[in-house]
């Protein structure tokens, strides 16, 4: 599986500018704007809850369908639970937020990591 792929460099960069990616895009269109606060309350917990389950699934070690799928499941469940206690609440709107960002940070880390590996490929056939 091409997504699974990557240097261990490759698979981290190309997952944390794609959770970045997705809560840059968030922020402009429901916060209205940009700021060190927004990234702290939203890509911190959901990017440290992605990497302490890709750490505890081996991830990046072990790449492996299953170890991806998991780290995907329970680093962005983990990071808006994360979110939730930060902000100081839980409501209904929690399951909503959750369902957009598993759907569209499987999109994105996809995308990513598709954009990783052609990079990574092209480099290595220029280097040739």
């Amino acid at each position: 599986m091409r997504l699974l792929r990557l240097s261990h460099r490759v698979a981290v960069a190309s997952d944390l500018l794609a959770l970045l990616a997705f809560v840059t895009i968030g922020l402009v269109n429901h916060r209205g704007g940009l700021s060190a606060t927004g990234y702290a309350r939203d890509f911190l917990p959901i990017a440290g809850c992605w990497l302490v389950a890709a750490g505890a699934f081996d991830l990046y070690r072990r790449p492996r369908p299953r170890a991806f799928v998991a780290t995907w499941l329970a680093g962005v469940t983990g990071g808006v639970l994360v979110r939730a206690l930060v902000l100081w609440r839980v409501d209904a709107n929690d399951g909503t937020f959750l369902a957009v960002a598993l759907a569209f940070t499987l999109l994105f880390v996809a995308a990513f990591r598709l954009a990783g590996s052609w990079s990574a490929g092209r480099r290595v056939r220029l280097n040739s």
